[in-house]
């Protein structure tokens, strides 16, 4: 018998598991791995401040939360395990190349300002525009700018490093894990009973969260509740650029949706597609391997004599409005969700399991306006 059963592993389950195995909550966090998982596909970019999502304040506020939370939780896990955390800071350039960039590039300079005098993020003196000569002395790569502004304050996490830091420190705190396919929610007279899995085992609890990124949709049945999340296929391309050195080349994002990660190992990520309507289809496309290269050349045309080193496939759980899915379920109770982050996922995740651990356990938790109830 468990206080908490967690079902899905990627970042997302594993903070939830971690925070609650912290705390003293008796946890098993059961994961059947499955390919396209968008944990081990993600470039992994935190910077809610320049970030080019303005629909929602409430996304941009948890945002920041999340952001700010990364440095606090990332020393607590240097000093509870002992492996690399994969979390970084760096510099990010946002750079408009053509002349059709430039009134997007404006719109956001001037979202940012609003949002310094309301957030008081980006903070002053972290952001400034460059010269195209400026730009390519970070960026040596850089196809010549129109427009560019650099960002002092941004990080990056290698999510598949950080997610394993969080399952290890969450063990050293008594945390178990099974690898299993879990496969219906047990529950009685409304109340939560455990989980069933596809070998006949089943493990009680009085607490489950489902956290199973994009496939999470498929307890909505069962639970008699909608779980409008779907799978969204990014494709990531990961470059090998040999002999040169890209460890303090800061991060590229332009106007066409795509970006540029360079990493301390002479890698560069490069991407991505957000396919939706793809299904749980893990596999590369020559449209999307096409689209990915075109746009990185385009932007950074000195990675031309880069080796193509892997292709990664992400399934984005993106839910119907393109905002997380956090908390109690009103059909089941004792029932979280922890899903719905979509392209985001790595820059929200680590928080989002925070702040769901810290309801189940009766904390202070304001994520309402995350709550499965919105699709009713």
């Amino acid at each position: 018998m468990y206080d908490t059963i967690i079902v899905g592993g990627g970042i997302v389950g594993a903070s939830v598991a971690y925070h609650l195995a912290r705390d003293g909550v008796e946890t098993l966090l059961i994961d059947r791995h499955d390919e396209g998982r968008a944990t081990d596909a993600g470039a992994g970019i935190i910077s809610p401040a320049t970030s080019s999502r303005t629909a929602s304040s409430e996304w941009f506020e948890l945002a920041l939360d999340a952001a700010a939370y990364y440095p606090t939780l990332d020393e607590r896990l240097k000093d509870e395990q002992d492996g690399d955390t994969g979390y970084s800071n760096c510099k990010l350039l946002s750079v408009a190349l053509d002349d059709d960039e430039i009134s997007e590039f404006d719109a956001a300079t001037e979202r940012i300002e609003k949002r310094k005098k309301k957030y008081d993020r980006p903070k002053p003196g972290t952001t400034t525009e460059l010269s195209s000569d400026e730009a390519r002395e970070k960026f040596p790569a850089l196809a010549r700018t129109k427009r560019c502004r650099a960002y002092s304050d941004a990080a990056r996490v290698v999510a598949r490093t950080f997610t394993a830091a969080l399952l290890r420190a969450g063990k050293g705190h008594g945390l178990e894990t099974v690898e299993r396919d879990v496969t219906d929610i047990a529950h009685e007279a409304g109340v939560v009973t455990g989980v069933e899995t596809a070998n006949g085992d089943s493990y009680d609890a009085d607490t489950v969260v489902v956290a199973g990124g994009a496939w999470s949709q498929a307890f909505e049945a069962s639970l008699g509740v909608s779980i409008p999340v779907e799978p969204q296929r990014g494709q990531i391309i990961h470059l090998d650029c040999h002999d040169t050195d890209t460890a303090s080349w800061p991060i590229l994002g332009a106007f066409r949706g795509h970006y540029v990660v360079p990493w301390p190992d002479n890698r560069i990520a490069v991407g991505a597609t957000r396919e939706v309507g793809s299904g749980f289809e893990p596999r590369t496309t020559v449209e999307g391997v096409h689209e990915v290269l075109d746009e990185a050349l385009r932007v950074a045309p000195g990675l031309r004599d880069a080796e193509v080193a892997e292709i990664r496939i992400g399934l984005r759980p993106r839910s119907a409005d393109q905002l997380p899915v956090l908390g109690p379920i009103p059909t089941v109770e004792g029932v979280h969700l922890a899903t719905g982050h979509g392209a985001t996922g790595l820059q929200l995740g680590p928080y989002s399991g925070k702040v769901v651990a810290d309801g189940i356990q009766g904390k202070t938790a304001d994520i309402d306006h995350f709550s499965v109830n919105r699709f009713e």
